[in-house]
């Protein structure tokens, strides 16, 4: 890489099977940048990744980009699963959820920008496939949540951010069966989303209702997918005629 790093090495990494084309990012969801280190870099703990970017903004590089981090964990996008293989994981330092979460401070993300902007040029990797840890694993994860800037990155060509498009009125919710719910889950998948069409809106719908609304409407994420919702999801299917 061209950035200049502090390099602190993780036993954790492996063969990786393929070229890589996705970077997934996480928040570290630990109280601290020295207590994730040291878990990233925890033979034991058996997680890594390839970057952590502290809150002022230091980048340290854990695992080389040839080399498999294991940071996304069971996650799938298009169909694929092995999302280790594939992706370049960034971790960025903030308490999460369970320690008290916090918006990504000015450093860090301007840190991250540069980074992204350094690996997708090199690997060739679209704005479409920059993914949250919870677009991979909705069912699972959070991060890197709803006070992530999303659209500060597909401000700088990082990312993809929809505007709303015609859609249905009616919310979707948990309990409902029919034919619309069919489709918001065909549109789910089309935008990458791992998600059967069943026609029922079942906990594996609504945590992807939640996901996608962690990374597109912020505001609300409540997993109903109400008319806003359903209105971006068109928009970014429309996006992805041009990638």
């Amino acid at each position: 890489m061209s950035m200049l790093a502090k390099i602190h090495p993780s036993p954790n990494h492996d063969a990786r099977p393929g070229a890589i084309d996705m970077i997934v990012l996480h928040y570290t969801g630990m109280k601290d940048c020295a207590g994730a280190l040291d878990r990233l870099c925890d033979p034991v703990a058996k997680v890594s990744a390839h970057y952590l970017i502290d809150e002022d903004g230091t980048l340290y590089a854990l695992v080389d980009e040839d080399r498999r981090a294991w940071h996304a964990g069971v996650a799938s996008w298009h169909g694929e699963t092995d999302i280790n293989g594939c992706s370049v994981g960034i971790e960025l330092v903030n308490p999460g959820h369970e320690f008290g979460y916090r918006a990504f401070p000015e450093a860090q993300m301007v840190t991250l920008e540069t980074l992204c902007r350094d690996v997708m040029e090199r690997h060739d990797i679209s704005a479409a496939r920059v993914l949250g840890h919870s677009d991979v694993a909705p069912a699972r994860k959070q991060d890197p949540g709803e006070l992530f800037d999303w659209l500060r990155l597909a401000k700088s060509g990082l990312a993809l951010w929809p505007d709303p498009d015609a859609a249905g009125s009616d919310t979707l919710k948990d309990g409902d069966t029919n034919d619309d719910i069919l489709a918001l889950q065909a549109d789910l998948g089309t935008v990458g989303y791992g998600i059967a069409a069943d026609g029922r809106y079942g906990p594996v719908t609504a945590s992807v209702v939640t996901a996608f609304q962690r990374h597109y409407r912020p505001a609300r994420v409540d997993g109903a997918a109400d008319a806003e919702t359903r209105a971006l999801l068109a928009g970014l299917i429309a996006l992805f005629v041009d990638v």
